[in-house]
Protein backbone atom coordinates (compact mmCIF):
# COMPACT_ATOMS: atom_id res chain seq x y z
CA UNK A 1 0.00 0.00 0.00
CA UNK A 2 1.23 3.43 -0.57
CA UNK A 3 2.48 4.50 2.76
CA UNK A 4 3.11 8.14 2.05
CA UNK A 5 3.03 10.76 -1.05
CA UNK A 6 4.31 14.60 0.30
CA UNK A 7 1.84 16.46 1.76
CA UNK A 8 -1.07 15.34 0.34
CA UNK A 9 -3.22 15.52 3.78
CA UNK A 10 -2.53 18.89 4.64
CA UNK A 11 0.21 20.18 7.21
CA UNK A 12 -0.87 18.60 10.32
CA UNK A 13 -0.30 15.12 9.00
CA UNK A 14 3.33 15.82 8.56
CA UNK A 15 4.17 17.82 11.42
CA UNK A 16 7.16 16.05 11.85
CA UNK A 17 8.46 17.56 8.56
CA UNK A 18 8.10 21.28 10.21
CA UNK A 19 11.10 21.00 12.55
CA UNK A 20 14.33 21.94 11.53
CA UNK A 21 16.11 24.27 9.41
CA UNK A 22 14.38 25.73 6.48
CA UNK A 23 15.81 23.32 4.12
CA UNK A 24 14.89 20.18 6.21
CA UNK A 25 17.93 19.65 7.62
CA UNK A 26 18.86 20.59 11.46
CA UNK A 27 20.51 24.01 10.27
CA UNK A 28 23.79 23.51 12.14
CA UNK A 29 26.42 25.88 10.30
CA UNK A 30 29.96 26.73 11.47
CA UNK A 31 29.95 30.42 11.40
CA UNK A 32 33.95 30.28 10.06
CA UNK A 33 31.82 29.35 6.76
CA UNK A 34 32.92 25.69 6.11
CA UNK A 35 29.24 24.23 6.65
CA UNK A 36 27.92 21.68 8.60
CA UNK A 37 27.51 17.65 7.82
CA UNK A 38 25.02 18.07 5.58
CA UNK A 39 27.13 20.92 3.15
CA UNK A 40 29.16 19.79 0.36
CA UNK A 41 32.41 21.50 1.38
CA UNK A 42 34.95 22.68 -0.91
CA UNK A 43 36.64 19.58 -2.57
CA UNK A 44 40.04 20.36 -1.93
CA UNK A 45 41.94 20.70 1.15
CA UNK A 46 42.64 24.40 2.39
CA UNK A 47 44.94 23.23 5.54
CA UNK A 48 48.29 24.32 6.72
CA UNK A 49 51.07 23.52 4.66
CA UNK A 50 52.82 26.19 4.69
CA UNK A 51 53.58 28.89 2.22
CA UNK A 52 54.95 26.45 -0.49
CA UNK A 53 51.73 24.43 -0.42
CA UNK A 54 49.17 26.94 -0.50
CA UNK A 55 51.01 27.91 -3.76
CA UNK A 56 50.96 24.80 -5.39
CA UNK A 57 47.37 24.18 -4.61
CA UNK A 58 46.60 27.58 -5.96
CA UNK A 59 48.79 26.66 -9.60
CA UNK A 60 46.67 23.45 -9.48
CA UNK A 61 43.36 24.56 -9.84
CA UNK A 62 44.81 26.59 -12.76
CA UNK A 63 45.69 23.62 -14.20
CA UNK A 64 43.28 21.39 -13.28
CA UNK A 65 40.14 24.01 -12.66
CA UNK A 66 37.29 23.78 -9.71
CA UNK A 67 34.07 22.44 -10.43
CA UNK A 68 31.54 24.20 -12.08
CA UNK A 69 28.38 22.28 -11.07
CA UNK A 70 25.78 24.87 -10.23
CA UNK A 71 24.76 22.52 -7.20
CA UNK A 72 27.89 23.53 -5.20
CA UNK A 73 27.50 27.20 -5.92
CA UNK A 74 24.86 27.56 -3.25
CA UNK A 75 23.44 26.10 -0.17
CA UNK A 76 20.62 26.84 1.78
CA UNK A 77 22.28 29.85 3.93
CA UNK A 78 22.84 31.51 0.90
CA UNK A 79 19.52 30.82 -0.82
CA UNK A 80 17.61 32.06 2.25
CA UNK A 81 19.38 35.09 2.69
CA UNK A 82 19.26 38.51 0.76
CA UNK A 83 22.52 39.54 1.32
CA UNK A 84 24.35 36.67 -0.38
CA UNK A 85 22.51 36.97 -3.39
CA UNK A 86 22.89 40.40 -3.73
CA UNK A 87 27.08 39.16 -2.98
CA UNK A 88 26.54 36.66 -5.82
CA UNK A 89 25.42 38.91 -8.57
CA UNK A 90 27.36 41.53 -7.43
CA UNK A 91 30.29 39.42 -8.08
CA UNK A 92 29.38 38.16 -11.20
CA UNK A 93 29.16 42.60 -12.28
CA UNK A 94 32.65 43.06 -11.37
CA UNK A 95 34.04 40.23 -13.18
CA UNK A 96 31.85 41.07 -16.05
CA UNK A 97 33.12 44.73 -16.27
CA UNK A 98 36.64 42.87 -15.72
CA UNK A 99 35.87 40.94 -18.98
CA UNK A 100 34.71 44.12 -20.78
CA UNK A 101 37.61 46.21 -19.76
CA UNK A 102 39.91 42.92 -20.83
CA UNK A 103 38.24 42.84 -23.95
CA UNK A 104 38.66 46.48 -24.79
CA UNK A 105 42.63 45.88 -24.52
CA UNK A 106 42.49 42.72 -26.87
CA UNK A 107 41.14 44.65 -29.86
CA UNK A 108 43.75 47.49 -29.25
CA UNK A 109 46.61 45.37 -28.97
CA UNK A 110 45.85 41.84 -30.48
CA UNK A 111 47.07 39.74 -27.37
CA UNK A 112 45.92 36.30 -27.83
CA UNK A 113 46.72 35.44 -24.48
CA UNK A 114 44.60 38.31 -23.44
CA UNK A 115 41.70 37.29 -25.34
CA UNK A 116 42.13 33.42 -24.02
CA UNK A 117 42.08 35.29 -19.92
CA UNK A 118 39.15 37.01 -21.34
CA UNK A 119 37.53 34.43 -22.43
CA UNK A 120 38.18 32.45 -19.64
CA UNK A 121 36.76 35.29 -17.49
CA UNK A 122 33.54 35.09 -19.33
CA UNK A 123 33.05 31.22 -19.19
CA UNK A 124 33.50 31.50 -15.26
CA UNK A 125 30.69 33.94 -14.95
CA UNK A 126 28.57 31.82 -17.91
CA UNK A 127 28.15 29.01 -15.21
CA UNK A 128 26.16 30.79 -12.94
CA UNK A 129 23.49 32.19 -15.50
CA UNK A 130 21.74 28.54 -15.26
CA UNK A 131 21.68 29.31 -11.45
CA UNK A 132 20.32 32.86 -12.06
CA UNK A 133 17.66 31.41 -14.11
CA UNK A 134 16.65 28.54 -11.68
CA UNK A 135 15.85 31.32 -9.00
CA UNK A 136 13.53 33.67 -11.06
CA UNK A 137 12.10 30.32 -12.61
CA UNK A 138 11.82 28.81 -9.32
CA UNK A 139 9.73 30.67 -7.61
CA UNK A 140 7.07 29.87 -9.93
CA UNK A 141 4.43 27.45 -8.16
CA UNK A 142 4.12 24.13 -9.52
CA UNK A 143 0.46 23.30 -11.67
CA UNK A 144 -1.46 20.85 -13.11
CA UNK A 145 0.95 21.10 -16.06
CA UNK A 146 4.27 21.34 -15.15
CA UNK A 147 3.47 19.40 -11.81
CA UNK A 148 6.61 19.17 -10.08
CA UNK A 149 7.76 23.19 -11.09
CA UNK A 150 10.07 24.51 -13.37
CA UNK A 151 13.45 23.52 -11.75
CA UNK A 152 14.65 21.70 -14.94
CA UNK A 153 15.11 25.44 -16.69
CA UNK A 154 18.58 25.13 -15.09
CA UNK A 155 19.34 21.95 -17.19
CA UNK A 156 18.11 23.57 -20.51
CA UNK A 157 20.07 27.03 -19.63
CA UNK A 158 23.20 24.90 -18.99
CA UNK A 159 22.74 23.21 -22.70
CA UNK A 160 23.22 27.17 -24.23
CA UNK A 161 26.04 28.08 -21.57
CA UNK A 162 27.79 24.44 -22.66
CA UNK A 163 27.27 25.44 -26.47
CA UNK A 164 28.62 28.71 -25.71
CA UNK A 165 31.69 27.90 -23.86
CA UNK A 166 32.40 25.17 -26.80
CA UNK A 167 32.51 28.16 -29.46
CA UNK A 168 34.22 30.35 -26.99
CA UNK A 169 37.14 27.45 -26.41
CA UNK A 170 37.16 27.45 -30.61
CA UNK A 171 38.10 30.94 -30.96
CA UNK A 172 40.87 31.17 -28.41
CA UNK A 173 42.01 27.93 -29.66
CA UNK A 174 41.72 29.01 -33.62
CA UNK A 175 43.53 32.57 -32.54
CA UNK A 176 46.44 30.97 -30.74
CA UNK A 177 47.24 28.67 -33.46
CA UNK A 178 46.86 30.87 -36.23
CA UNK A 179 49.15 33.49 -34.06
CA UNK A 180 51.55 30.52 -33.97
CA UNK A 181 51.42 30.19 -37.99
CA UNK A 182 51.35 33.39 -38.77
CA UNK A 183 53.42 35.27 -35.79
CA UNK A 184 52.79 39.07 -35.20
CA UNK A 185 53.83 41.92 -33.12
CA UNK A 186 51.67 42.63 -29.96
CA UNK A 187 51.20 46.28 -29.67
CA UNK A 188 50.32 48.31 -26.18
CA UNK A 189 52.24 46.12 -24.10
CA UNK A 190 51.83 48.14 -21.32
CA UNK A 191 47.87 48.09 -21.81
CA UNK A 192 48.13 44.18 -22.20
CA UNK A 193 49.74 44.12 -18.48
CA UNK A 194 47.78 46.72 -17.09
CA UNK A 195 44.72 44.51 -18.31
CA UNK A 196 46.12 41.10 -16.84
CA UNK A 197 46.82 42.86 -13.25
CA UNK A 198 42.75 44.20 -13.64
CA UNK A 199 41.48 40.75 -14.38
CA UNK A 200 43.63 39.22 -11.19
CA UNK A 201 42.51 42.53 -9.25
CA UNK A 202 38.90 41.73 -10.30
CA UNK A 203 38.98 38.19 -9.05
CA UNK A 204 40.88 38.70 -5.90
CA UNK A 205 38.23 41.44 -4.87
CA UNK A 206 35.26 38.81 -5.54
CA UNK A 207 37.19 36.13 -3.40
CA UNK A 208 37.53 38.46 -1.07
CA UNK A 209 33.91 40.17 -0.94
CA UNK A 210 32.59 36.29 -1.27
CA UNK A 211 34.25 34.82 1.50
CA UNK A 212 33.92 37.69 3.36
CA UNK A 213 29.83 37.55 3.13
CA UNK A 214 29.79 33.83 3.43
CA UNK A 215 31.69 33.52 6.38
CA UNK A 216 28.99 36.12 7.94
CA UNK A 217 26.05 34.27 6.66
CA UNK A 218 27.41 31.22 6.95
CA UNK A 219 27.49 30.02 3.40
CA UNK A 220 30.20 27.15 2.90
CA UNK A 221 29.23 27.48 -0.76
CA UNK A 222 29.82 31.19 -1.20
CA UNK A 223 33.27 30.80 1.03
CA UNK A 224 34.15 27.97 -1.40
CA UNK A 225 33.13 29.69 -4.68
CA UNK A 226 35.33 33.13 -3.41
CA UNK A 227 38.40 30.64 -2.99
CA UNK A 228 37.81 29.41 -6.46
CA UNK A 229 37.70 33.18 -7.55
CA UNK A 230 41.16 33.81 -6.35
CA UNK A 231 42.95 30.85 -7.53
CA UNK A 232 41.20 32.02 -10.94
CA UNK A 233 42.83 35.50 -10.74
CA UNK A 234 46.56 33.55 -11.06
CA UNK A 235 45.39 32.27 -14.68
CA UNK A 236 45.15 36.37 -15.46
CA UNK A 237 48.59 36.97 -13.86
CA UNK A 238 49.79 34.50 -16.82
CA UNK A 239 49.15 36.91 -19.05
CA UNK A 240 52.08 38.61 -17.77
CA UNK A 241 54.38 36.71 -18.55
CA UNK A 242 53.66 36.72 -22.42
CA UNK A 243 53.16 40.20 -22.28
CA UNK A 244 57.17 39.76 -20.71
CA UNK A 245 57.50 37.79 -23.41
CA UNK A 246 56.77 40.09 -26.21
CA UNK A 247 59.00 42.64 -25.00
CA UNK A 248 62.14 40.91 -24.50
CA UNK A 249 61.38 39.81 -28.22
CA UNK A 250 60.18 36.10 -28.04
CA UNK A 251 56.95 36.51 -30.25
CA UNK A 252 55.67 32.87 -29.27
CA UNK A 253 55.50 33.93 -25.80
CA UNK A 254 51.98 35.61 -26.54
CA UNK A 255 50.40 32.76 -28.04
CA UNK A 256 51.48 29.92 -26.27
CA UNK A 257 50.21 31.38 -23.27
CA UNK A 258 47.03 31.96 -24.94
CA UNK A 259 47.12 28.08 -25.77
CA UNK A 260 47.77 27.40 -22.01
CA UNK A 261 44.15 29.43 -20.89
CA UNK A 262 42.72 27.71 -24.25
CA UNK A 263 43.58 24.68 -21.75
CA UNK A 264 42.24 25.95 -19.05
CA UNK A 265 38.58 27.02 -20.93
CA UNK A 266 38.39 23.88 -22.13
CA UNK A 267 38.97 22.16 -18.74
CA UNK A 268 35.57 24.20 -17.89
CA UNK A 269 34.08 22.88 -20.88
CA UNK A 270 34.65 19.45 -19.57
CA UNK A 271 33.22 20.19 -16.23
CA UNK A 272 30.24 21.98 -17.42
CA UNK A 273 29.13 19.73 -20.52
CA UNK A 274 29.91 16.35 -18.25
CA UNK A 275 27.54 18.11 -15.02
CA UNK A 276 24.86 19.07 -17.88
CA UNK A 277 24.81 15.62 -19.12
CA UNK A 278 24.48 13.82 -16.00
CA UNK A 279 21.52 15.99 -14.76
CA UNK A 280 19.79 15.36 -18.02
CA UNK A 281 20.55 11.55 -17.32
CA UNK A 282 18.87 12.31 -13.98
CA UNK A 283 22.43 11.39 -12.51
CA UNK A 284 23.14 11.41 -8.84
CA UNK A 285 25.91 10.61 -6.69
CA UNK A 286 25.38 7.10 -5.30
CA UNK A 287 26.78 7.79 -1.86
CA UNK A 288 23.42 10.02 -1.47
CA UNK A 289 21.95 6.49 -2.01
CA UNK A 290 24.05 5.17 0.06
CA UNK A 291 23.10 7.68 3.09
CA UNK A 292 19.40 7.13 2.17
CA UNK A 293 19.44 3.37 2.47
CA UNK A 294 21.41 3.30 6.05
CA UNK A 295 18.80 6.00 7.19
CA UNK A 296 16.19 4.08 6.33
CA UNK A 297 17.54 1.12 7.81
CA UNK A 298 17.78 2.89 10.86
CA UNK A 299 14.08 4.04 11.54
CA UNK A 300 12.08 2.50 13.89
CA UNK A 301 9.79 -0.18 12.27
CA UNK A 302 11.44 -0.73 9.28
CA UNK A 303 11.85 -4.17 8.75
CA UNK A 304 13.44 -3.97 5.19
CA UNK A 305 13.97 -1.56 2.32
CA UNK A 306 13.30 -2.23 -1.16
CA UNK A 307 14.30 0.51 -4.44
CA UNK A 308 15.65 4.18 -3.62
CA UNK A 309 15.50 6.21 -6.10
CA UNK A 310 16.72 10.27 -6.76
CA UNK A 311 16.57 12.97 -8.98
CA UNK A 312 18.13 16.66 -9.51
CA UNK A 313 14.94 19.05 -10.14
CA UNK A 314 17.06 22.48 -10.07
CA UNK A 315 19.33 22.50 -7.05
CA UNK A 316 17.03 20.57 -5.19
CA UNK A 317 16.52 16.44 -5.11
CA UNK A 318 13.23 14.24 -4.80
CA UNK A 319 12.98 11.02 -3.96
CA UNK A 320 11.13 8.05 -3.91
CA UNK A 321 12.13 4.84 -1.49
CA UNK A 322 10.00 1.53 -0.44
CA UNK A 323 10.09 0.31 3.39
CA UNK A 324 9.00 -2.78 4.35
CA UNK A 325 7.07 -2.77 7.52
CA UNK A 326 5.32 -5.51 9.97
CA UNK A 327 1.77 -6.76 8.53
CA UNK A 328 0.43 -6.43 11.46
CA UNK A 329 0.27 -2.59 11.63
CA UNK A 330 -2.71 -0.36 10.94
CA UNK A 331 -2.84 1.82 8.06
CA UNK A 332 -2.52 4.92 10.11
CA UNK A 333 0.71 3.05 11.94
CA UNK A 334 2.17 2.10 8.56
CA UNK A 335 1.62 6.16 7.45
CA UNK A 336 3.26 7.25 10.25
CA UNK A 337 5.97 5.33 9.53
CA UNK A 338 6.48 6.37 6.31
CA UNK A 339 6.33 10.09 7.62
CA UNK A 340 9.09 8.84 10.20
CA UNK A 341 11.32 7.59 7.26
CA UNK A 342 10.62 10.94 4.84
CA UNK A 343 11.47 13.29 7.66
CA UNK A 344 14.40 11.09 8.67
CA UNK A 345 15.96 11.31 4.86
CA UNK A 346 15.30 14.91 4.53
CA UNK A 347 17.77 15.48 7.67
CA UNK A 348 20.21 12.69 6.43
CA UNK A 349 20.36 13.73 2.67
CA UNK A 350 21.23 17.11 2.16
CA UNK A 351 19.44 19.23 -0.64
CA UNK A 352 16.54 16.48 -0.46
CA UNK A 353 13.32 18.44 -0.14
CA UNK A 354 10.57 15.47 -0.72
CA UNK A 355 10.15 12.01 -0.33
CA UNK A 356 7.79 9.77 -1.48
CA UNK A 357 7.88 6.78 1.24
CA UNK A 358 5.69 3.32 -0.26
CA UNK A 359 4.88 0.64 2.68
CA UNK A 360 4.96 -3.04 1.77
CA UNK A 361 4.34 -5.36 3.91
CA UNK A 362 5.75 -8.49 5.36
CA UNK A 363 4.82 -11.57 3.90
CA UNK A 364 4.81 -15.15 4.01
CA UNK A 365 6.67 -17.03 1.89
CA UNK A 366 5.94 -17.89 -1.79
CA UNK A 367 3.92 -15.02 -1.66
CA UNK A 368 4.22 -11.88 -3.41
CA UNK A 369 2.15 -8.50 -3.14
CA UNK A 370 2.95 -7.40 -5.70
CA UNK A 371 1.89 -9.84 -7.74
CA UNK A 372 -0.90 -8.12 -10.43
CA UNK A 373 1.76 -5.95 -11.38
CA UNK A 374 4.35 -8.89 -12.89
CA UNK A 375 2.80 -8.78 -16.21
CA UNK A 376 3.78 -4.72 -16.42
CA UNK A 377 7.48 -5.01 -15.27
CA UNK A 378 10.15 -4.32 -18.02
CA UNK A 379 11.33 -7.94 -19.34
Amino acid sequence: MAGNHPHPHGPDRHAPLATGAPDGHDGHEDPAGHGSHHEHPHPHAHGRGGWRARVWHRVGHVVVPHSHETVDKVDAAMETSREGMRTLWLSLGVLGLTCAVQAVIVVVSGSVALLGDTLHNGADALTAVPLGIAFVLGRRAANRRYTYGYGRAEDLAGIAIVLTIAVSSLLAAYEAVDRLLHPREVTHLWAVALAAVAGFVGNEWVARYRIRTGRRIGSAALVADGLHARTDGFTSLAVLLGAGGAALGWRLADPLIGLLITAAILMVLRDAAREVYRRLMDSVDPALLDTAECTLRAVDGVRGIGQVRMRWIGHSLRAEAEIVVDSTLTVVQAHALAVAAEHALIHAVPRLTAATVHTDHTAAAGTDPHAALAHHSAA
